[in-house]
């Protein structure tokens, strides 16, 4: 039997990247899979490729009215909900001296806020439906250590991660758990935009910041999205049940906690 037969999850910002991976794997385990997104011309074409078992759903992390109304959408659509994964993120980089008030509370909205009052709203119909369910958090080795340049990203993943440690210690008495995973340096669309940064603040040519960072992982090389999906997959199953408020990292040995 499938792992996820019969589930009905929603992944935040997975039109693409670490998001679309986890719900290509969920639905190859058998759940029904909502593409959440703010770009729902993209959140269809996503769900148009994976398949009948993936639909659109807009949903705006930031803005209260959309995450009730993308979680009614899923209620509406596939009889209730399950999992979730918090995936949505935003990341900028700069010396503490450039900070903008505007980046800092740009990410600190997307990441922080969208995951907790998701999270929030997730459990509310989890608890409503009396059936438990499965929370999953997207940090970050960002969020194990500070970093020079990414002083407010790495704050926003370690609020995530206490997030998760509190959330899970809360509401693990409706048989809901939650936690998290933490990746390292992922290849793909973001880190082309990481790499952009660093090359700007570091007076690096482009891609020598990636060509760097995924020589010195343990493992040898930067990860894929793929190489995160196995332990979304656990997370999200009956695999996982005594497992509450941890996060887990998925690095490549960058990090050990």
């Amino acid at each position: 039997m499938k792992r996820l037969e019969g589930k009905s999850a929603l992944i935040t910002g997975s039109a693409r990247g670490i998001g679309r991976a986890f719900a290509e794997a969920y639905v190859r385990e058998g759940a029904r899979v909502a593409i959440a997104d703010i770009n729902l011309a993209r959140a269809r074409e996503t769900a148009a490729e994976i398949g009948p078992s993936a639909y659109a759903v807009e949903m705006d992390v930031t803005q209260q009215g959309s995450i009730d109304a993308a979680i009614a959408s899923v209620v509406t659509e596939a009889g209730g909900l399950d999992i979730l994964v918090n995936n949505a993120a935003l990341f900028d980089l700069a010396p503490i001296v450039e900070i903008t008030r505007e980046s800092y509370e740009r990410l600190f909205s997307i990441n922080v806020s969208g995951t907790l009052f998701t999270m929030q709203a997730a459990a509310r119909q989890m608890i409503a439906q009396g059936r438990g369910g499965k929370i999953i958090n997207m940090a970050s080795q960002a969020g194990r250590r500070g970093e020079a340049l990414v002083a407010v990203y790495c704050a926003t993943k370690a609020a995530v991660i206490s997030l998760t440690q509190s959330a899970g210690l809360d509401l693990i008495k409706h048989r809901i758990n939650v936690n998290a995973i933490a990746p390292g340096v992922v290849d793909g669309e973001h880190w082309d935009g990481v790499d952009a940064l660093f090359a700007r603040y570091e007076n690096r040519p482009r891609g020598e910041k990636k060509r760097l960072v995924g020589a010195e992982v343990p493992y040898g090389r930067m990860g894929t999205a793929e190489d995160l999906t196995g332990m979304a997959i656990f997370l999200a199953s009956a695999e996982s049940d005594y497992v509450v408020s941890q996060t887990y990292n998925v690095d490549g040995g960058n990090w050990m906690s």
